[in-house]
């Protein structure tokens, strides 16, 4: 036997390691959709001081200069209008620490929109994860396998491009024969809407319906009447 090629035993071996793999990835990737939904309501939950960053600071400190010396005009003039100082307006600077995030409508809704992108997220994970080593044992089958039959067996198993085709929009758009839309009608409404089809094209050419056809008996007599 060459030293290039695999044992049975090894083989097997490699077969129930890619088995645990398989296992083991897709319990990772549910702990990782828990992470990541714990990771986002972190950030979603953040709340910033004005005095944490250096830029945000300064600013503040200049607005609240500022906003000393409009208060300082606003209360002379006040004093002018003969305005008592307990009935007098004002203003003031507030620093929000959060914005949307302090809303618990709005949470709820980012939350939502989180869970659902995650979900999807670790969907296509285990999909990668099923096909990887879906992938991996087929060429651990094809290094045991000798006749070509047996390869070309696996080789004509269909890909999942091949399973699931790519939309055709001239098809959904009515194209198709008969159209997608018409496909997805039930069968009996089809029946009577093809019926009424035929009915108008056989009166157009003056021809009596068979008196087989039952389902539109009603609407002939209405509209001979």
């Amino acid at each position: 036997m060459s030293h290039d090629q695999m044992t049975r035993a090894e083989r097997e071996d490699l077969q129930r390691l890619i088995r645990q793999r398989e296992k083991v990835m897709k319990s990772g990737a549910k702990q990782r959709s828990a992470e990541l939904l714990a990771d986002f309501e972190n950030q979603m939950g953040q709340a910033y001081s004005f005095d944490q960053d250096e830029v945000w600071k300064k600013a503040t400190e200049a607005a609240e200069r500022e906003v000393a010396k409009a208060k300082k005009a606003v209360a002379a003039r006040c004093l002018e209008l003969g305005i008592p100082e307990r009935f007098s307006p004002g203003l003031g600077l507030s620093w929000w620490s959060r914005h949307e995030n302090a809303c618990k409508e709005r949470r709820a809704e980012l939350r939502k929109m989180a869970t659902t992108k995650i979900e999807a997220i670790e969907r296509k994970a285990i999909t990668e994860i099923e096909m990887n080593c879906l992938g991996a044992q087929e060429q651990l089958a094809l290094a045991g396998v000798t006749s070509d039959a047996a390869r070309g067996f696996i080789e004509r198993l269909p890909s999942i491009e091949t399973l699931m085709p790519r939309l055709s929009f001239a098809e959904l758009a009515g194209e198709a024969d008969p159209p997608i839309a018409e496909q997805l009608v039930s069968s009996n409404a089809l029946r009577q809407r093809k019926f009424r089809e035929r009915q108008a094209a056989l009166r157009k050419r003056d021809v009596t319906l068979p008196a087989t056809e039952h389902n539109a008996d009603d609407e002939s007599d209405d509209e001979s009447s």
